[in-house]
C-alpha cells in the first residue's frame, strides 16, 4: 500500500550486495511483514531458480532489457500447475511485485517451458518480459496486473486460471507460417469461477500471416477478452480454436471468447468462429478496467 514500509535488500552475484542470489534475500526475509510492510529486493542479471514464498516480496530490476533471470527446464503444464518444477520464477505467495525484469526459460522447444507460475493472490507486473517457447506465462490462481509487459513465445503464450488484466502489453508470436500458434489457453472449468483473462490496449505481433489463433480453450468454461487492442495479420481470420470436433468436449458450448473495439489486420470479425463473440460497449465493460481484477482495492 501507499507509504507502506519498505525494508530494501540487495542481491549482487559478485558479492558486493547484501546477498549473492535472490532465492538467498527471500529466504532471509521476514516471514511475517508486520504493518503491511513491503521488501523490496533489488537484483542482478543470473541463472536462478527462484521461489517466492512469503507475502510482500518486490523484485526490482534497472532495465527490464538487461536485468534477466532465467532458467532452463521443460516439464508438462499439468505437473507445472501442482509443483511448477520448470518455472523460472514461482509466485505462491500474495501482494507481490516485479518491475523492469526479464523473465526466462532457454528449454527451446522440446516442451512446456514456463517462465513465471502465478499462484498468489494481487500479484503486478511493470515493464517486464516474459520469454520462452511454449506456454510461457503460467498465471495459475488468483487475480493478477501485467501493465506494459512484453510476452514472448510459439504457443499458448498466457495459460492457467487466473483472472489477471494485462493492459498496454505486447504479446509476439513466434509460431512459424504453417504452425498452430495460440496467445492463450485459459483453463476455467465451470461459469461458477471467477477468473478470465481480459486484454486492454495490447499489441499482438508475430512472424508471419495467420500463424496464431487468438486463445483455445483448456477449459470447457474458457473466457477471454481483448478489448480496444492491434492485432497484426499474424492472426488468423478464425480468431479462436473451434473445439467442436471432440462430441465428448464441444467446448465451443460454454467458452467466453469476445473482442471489443479492437483494431488491424487481424481484428477482423467476418471470419471469426461463429460462437465467438463481438461485444458491446455494455459486454465489455466489466472486463477493461482495474475493477476487473479487483484492483481498486489492492494496486498501489
Amino acid at each position: 500500500m501507499p507509504g507502506s514500509p519498505q525494508l530494501v535488500l540487495t542481491v549482487d552475484r559478485s558479492g558486493r550486495g547484501d546477498h549473492r542470489t535472490i532465492q538467498d534475500a527471500i529466504d532471509a526475509a521476514p516471514a511475517d511483514t508486520a504493518g503491511g510492510s513491503v521488501v523490496v529486493i533489488r537484483i542482478k542479471p543470473g541463472e536462478e531458480k527462484v521461489v517466492v514464498g512469503k507475502p510482500r516480496i518486490s523484485l526490482v530490476g534497472t532495465n527490464a532489457g538487461s536485468t534477466v533471470v532465467t532458467w532452463n527446464e521443460s516439464s508438462s503444464v499439468v505437473a507445472a500447475s501442482a509443483a511448477s518444477p520448470s518455472s523460472t520464477v514461482s509466485v505462491l505467495a500474495s501482494d507481490f511485485i516485479a518491475k523492469r525484469l526479464t523473465f526466462q526459460n532457454t528449454i527451446g522447444s522440446s516442451g512446456p517451458a514456463v517462465t513465471v507460475r502465478v499462484a498468489g493472490d494481487r500479484a503486478a507486473f511493470y515493464g517486464c518480459r516474459f520469454v520462452s517457447s511454449q506456454d510461457t506465462l503460467l498465471d495459475d490462481t488468483g487475480r493478477h496486473y501485467y501493465r506494459g509487459c512484453y510476452v514472448e513465445g510459439a504457443t499458448d503464450l498466457i495459460c492457467g486460471n487466473g483472472k489477471a488484466l494485462f493492459d498496454k502489453c505486447h504479446l509476439h508470436s513466434t509460431s512459424p507460417v504453417g504452425g498452430a500458434g495460440a496467445f492463450t489457453a485459459h483453463r476455467r472449468s465451470s461459469e461458477s469461477e471467477d477468473t478470465g483473462f481480459s486484454f486492454v490496449g495490447c499489441r499482438l505481433t508475430g512472424l508471419g500471416v495467420a500463424t496464431s489463433i487468438l486463445g483455445r480453450p483448456r477449459g470447457p468454461c474458457s473466457r477471454v477478452v481483448f478489448a480496444l487492442s492491434y492485432m497484426s495479420s499474424t492472426v488468423s481470420p478464425e480468431g479462436w480454436d473451434d473445439d467442436c470436433s471432440d462430441p465428448a468436449k464441444r467446448r465451443c458450448r460454454t467458452a467466453f471468447y469476445g473482442q471489443y473495439q479492437c483494431y488491424g489486420e487481424g481484428s477482423k470479425t467476418d471470419g471469426r468462429v461463429a460462437w465467438s463473440r463481438d461485444l458491446s460497449q455494455a459486454e465489455a465493460a466489466p472486463f477493461i478496467t482495474k475493477v476487473w481484477v479487483g484492483g481498486q482495492e489492492w494496486l498501489r
